[in-house]
């Protein structure tokens, strides 16, 4: 039975060139590892709490070992430079239900 991961990003924008070369060029990584974009840095509504979400990005890959062979990939490691160099914030994978 196969279980979904996701890449759950909450980031702020440092620097808003770098960032855009980054944004340009993750697509293309993120399809070679079969994930796709599910939230991509929309509106957020927050309803309870006071959570400090700021530019939420969700990322849908098949299992978990996809979704850490991705971040962990040479592919990936020069986008993940420049997205650290432009960025600040919090990236985790989780572990989604059976399909």
């Amino acid at each position: 039975m196969d279980m979904p991961a996701y890449l759950i990003a909450n980031i702020t924008v440092q620097d808003a060139a770098g960032f855009e070369a980054y944004r340009a060029a993750v697509p293309a990584v993120i399809a070679r590892f079969g994930g796709r974009y599910l939230v991509r840095g929309g509106a957020i509504d927050v309803k309870e709490g006071a959570p400090a979400l700021n530019r939420l990005v969700v990322l849908e890959f098949p299992d978990m070992a996809t979704a850490r062979a991705f971040y962990d990939s040479a592919d990936y490691a020069p986008l993940l430079a420049m997205r650290l160099a432009s960025t600040t914030g919090t990236v985790a994978l989780a572990e989604g239900v059976p399909t």
